[in-house]
């Protein structure tokens, strides 16, 4: 990922990431943590990255170490709006993490299970009823 874009993504600024984004930056390249804008968006809550980097076709579904997915890392961050955005938008919700034995082999509706996020698993289900 350009250095322009993970900063302006790191400041929540919104313009900035639509600037690199008009420039052709590549929103699916990872950070040197394997992590994409949307991931970090996701991570942060920021829902208005989330939507814009979605609406210009950021892919749902990148995962990074330990097998977790931008829905994921907003499911971890106990991030409401942006698990319900990643999920009308058509996040994977069957992606299971890998290695770490707290994300082994879960989906991102098990993690929210698990940490007694019945506020996270009511959105995603709100807005992706494949989530049952």
């Amino acid at each position: 990922m350009k250095k322009a874009l993970e900063q302006a993504v790191a400041a929540s600024n919104t313009d900035g990431v639509f600037e690199q984004i008009r420039r052709g930056a590549l929103l699916d390249s990872p950070n040197r943590h394997g992590q994409t804008a949307l991931m970090l968006a996701a991570m942060r809550g920021n829902v208005n990255l989330t939507q814009l980097l979605i609406d210009h076709g950021a892919d749902l579904d990148i995962i990074a170490k330990y097998g977790l997915s931008a829905l994921m890392l907003a499911v971890l961050n106990n991030h409401e709006e942006v698990v319900r955005l990643l999920c009308a938008a058509g996040a994977d919700s069957s992606i299971t993490g890998t290695g770490a034995p707290r994300f082994s082999g879960l989906t991102a509706m098990d993690l929210a299970e698990r940490m007694g996020q019945s506020n996270i698993i009511a959105a995603a289900r709100a807005s992706d009823k494949r989530i049952s």
